[in-house]
């Protein structure tokens, strides 16, 4: 008899998390477990397909759980609220939090304890972090359903979201130790937390061959690809990988060309940017791309300036491909990156340290063949998908065997 399984995601775009859950439920044994999926958002893959499509095709039932606008009342009362607390921002966080909680929050867990119920669902299993997964965490109050979070980034906590966590959560999966160790500092009990490191199938191929890439974007064989691929969002700090490139113009000689993969609500912003910068002729925007591994494996560097990242997905692919990674110095990325080794690490928020990084890789390509050898050699000694599934089988195992 298999155990069934609600997958929780509140997420609105297609990202690392909705990679590794796929690469999960690929490969997870399904004479163990039944997966049911409830989304808020039916996000789009590119344009050739969507999240509700891919898990289909997994044999996983797709339940939408759409979102209402908010109401007239919930806007004035928030504005309200910003007007009044205008001298303190953490108490202006914590008011329009608990607006949030009465107005949308509680009603959605409502509706989900209701699915749990017909369902008879056996595990509540989240795919994001407690502040957008609160609604699920209530749900398993609700039920005295076993759940689970999968804390895929550094996550935004208050006083009663830690509480609840610590009371409701049997588990909480975390993508790397420096997840672990915010969620422990910050009042999560450390005996829920685990470990478990996303993977990656070491014998994924792209599909296209770099020198195909390279024509379809106008670049160059002598050209240097310096590349970054991510949502095009605020926290990704795309906008220092173009200052970044922008120094670096002025400090090489010789040609290169930098390539951004993604879309984003920032896109019109960094393409002001660039034009503001006349970086037409070094920058080239790629877009959403399906298959990244094929840009990425046309890059010669890679690189990802986020502020924060909970373990960085795409840094796992670039090293895959064997190439040398100039990234920030934060906790997701910790787990990944060698400084010195396997690529570079710089403090984030400053585009001249990753100039002076990339700088280096531009003019020296036997230091990029040797960092891209050894970043490949350390993903197929420790991060394989195998490791990946049987790590959160494991939790799956332990939480439903305590029932």
């Amino acid at each position: 008899m298999s155990h069934k399984i609600l997958i929780f995601d509140t997420g609105k775009e297609w990202g690392g998390g909705t990679v590794s859950l796929i690469e999960l439920l690929k490969r997870i044994n399904k004479e163990k477990y039944y997966f049911t999926a409830l989304f808020y958002h039916n996000y789009n893959k590119g344009f050739e397909s969507n999240v509700q499509k891919e898990l289909e095709k997994l044999g996983v039932k797709f339940i939408l759980l759409p979102q209402q606008p908010k109401s007239l009342k919930t806007k004035l009362i928030k504005e309200f609220l910003r007007v009044l607390l205008f001298f303190n921002q953490k108490l202006r966080k914590y008011a329009i939090f608990w607006v949030d909680y009465f107005f949308r929050i509680k009603p959605n867990a409502k509706i989900i304890a209701k699915i749990v119920k017909d369902l008879k669902i056996d595990l509540i299993y989240m795919n994001n972090q407690p502040a957008t997964n609160l609604e699920g965490i209530l749900a398993a109050k609700m039920t005295n359903v076993p759940a689970v979070l999968h804390c895929r980034t550094i996550p935004k906590l208050n006083k009663f979201l830690i509480k609840q966590t610590n009371l409701w959560l049997e588990k909480i999966i975390c993508v790397s130790d420096g997840v672990r160790n915010f969620l422990v500092e910050n009042g999560i009990f450390s005996e829920k937390c685990v470990v478990v490191y996303d993977g990656i199938d070491i014998h994924l191929k792209p599909s296209m061959p770099p020198n195909e890439i390279r024509k379809n974007l106008g670049i160059s064989e002598k050209d240097v690809v310096i590349g970054t691929v991510g949502t095009l969002r605020k926290i990704k700090r795309v906008d220092d990988f173009i200052e970044a490139i922008f120094l670096l113009k002025k400090q090489v000689k010789e040609p290169f060309k930098a390539v951004i993969v993604g879309d984003g609500p920032e896109k019109e912003e960094l393409m002001k940017l660039v034009r503001e910068r006349n970086l037409e002729k070094e920058i080239i925007f790629a877009g959403f791309q399906s298959d990244p591994i094929s840009y990425i494996k046309a890059f010669d560097v890679f690189v990802l300036t986020s502020e924060r990242e909970g373990f960085g997905r795409v840094i796992l692919e670039s090293m895959l491909m064997g190439k040398p990674v100039v990234a920030s110095k934060i906790p997701g990325v910790l787990s990944l990156v060698i400084d010195g080794e396997t690529g570079f690490l710089v403090p984030p928020k400053n585009p001249q340290g990753f100039t002076e990084k990339i700088s280096l890789l531009i003019k020296d390509p036997q230091l990029r063949k040797k960092l891209g050898e050894q970043g490949r050699k350390r993903i197929l000694k420790n991060f394989s998908i195998e490791k990946y599934v049987e790590g959160v089988e494991k939790v799956f195992t332990e939480v439903l065997g305590k029932k």
